[in-house]
């Protein structure tokens, strides 16, 4: 997969640390004096980070990603040193990615002996963190911290100013809405306006059916929780030049991992022939409409 993703000149890198702040996703860590972007996996390649570094070492390029590869990752942090490892695995295991840590402490066994640092010290100061041991990771474990989308909050719902009828009626057009369910040549589609939502979305939103979904077709997705995201590409892709979608408006709640579903909306129109308006509408956890505007 061909997608945006930050580039750290090490040689310019200062080591200032303000870059830090202004990833979003916590994917860039300050590690022996550099910056260093420690998961290609939470890099939405917007470059947030861009404007908060004072010598221009951070630029996004264009390039192959393998719609996330955690063997490819490992092998081009290794020459980087143990600590760049170490804060990847700790990434990695503070957004419950045990599938990924899986795949990474794989690799590092079978190639210990090739590897120029000790693997054992790098384990045991993940260990530290959590148990049981590291390396097996057969559970999910959560260390604190992690997505700031996946901290739990309560608060009281909000109530309607005025009494409104038990049943409303759904505004919804067709079956199935999963993104990897749907057939982008199926008819409903053709020269609609597609409304792409974040799975969240519709429960955040009271009015959802009424205000936001009528009109339009559906195709809803997870941006940090689904699989095989590289397909997402490709058949919104579809939906632009075979579909001919007039337009698309992307709903995305406030999270920052959410952003990746207006990257992919973002990837599919520069990968299409046609291009069209893409709209992104932000909400809030509390129901609000933070954000609405064209891309």
């Amino acid at each position: 997969m061909i997608r945006d993703i930050v580039r750290i000149d090490r040689e310019l890198c200062t080591g200032c640390g303000d870059c830090i702040t202004g990833c979003h996703e916590g994917a860039l860590q300050l590690i022996d004096g550099k910056a260093t972007l420690v998961s290609e996996l939470m890099c939405d390649g917007l470059g947030a980070c861009i404007g908060t570094c004072p010598v221009g070492a951070i630029t996004i390029e264009k390039r192959e990603a393998e719609a996330y590869d955690e063997v490819a990752t490992i092998i081009e942090m290794i020459p980087n040193g143990k600590n760049v490892v170490t804060a990847h695995l700790q990434h990695l295991l503070d957004h419950n990615e045990t599938e990924y840590l899986r795949q990474a402490f794989g690799y590092l066994r079978d190639n210990e002996k090739s590897i120029p640092f000790n693997i054992n010290e790098v384990i045991d100061s993940l260990k530290q963190k959590v148990q049981p041991a590291v390396p097996q990771m057969h559970h999910h474990h959560h260390a604190g911290g992690g997505c700031p989308g996946s901290a739990a909050r309560t608060f009281a719902p909000k109530m309607a100013t005025a009494p409104t009828a038990d049943d409303q009626p759904s505004a919804l057009t067709h079956w199935p809405v999963q993104l990897h369910l749907i057939n982008p040549a199926a008819a409903h589609f053709k020269g609609s306006n597609l409304l792409l939502a974040a799975d969240c979305v519709a429960y955040a939103l009271a009015n959802f059916h009424s205000k936001h979904l009528q009109g339009k077709t559906l195709a809803i997705a997870c941006p940090k929780l689904d699989s095989n995201k590289e397909v997402y590409v490709q058949k919104i892709t579809a939906l632009i030049d075979s579909a001919e979608v007039d337009t698309i408006t992307v709903m995305r709640m406030e999270v920052p991992c959410c952003g990746g579903l207006v990257q992919m909306a973002q990837l599919a129109r520069d990968a299409a022939k046609r291009n069209i308006p893409i709209k992104v509408v932000e909400v809030g956890i509390q129901g609000e409409i933070l954000e609405s505007k064209w891309i």
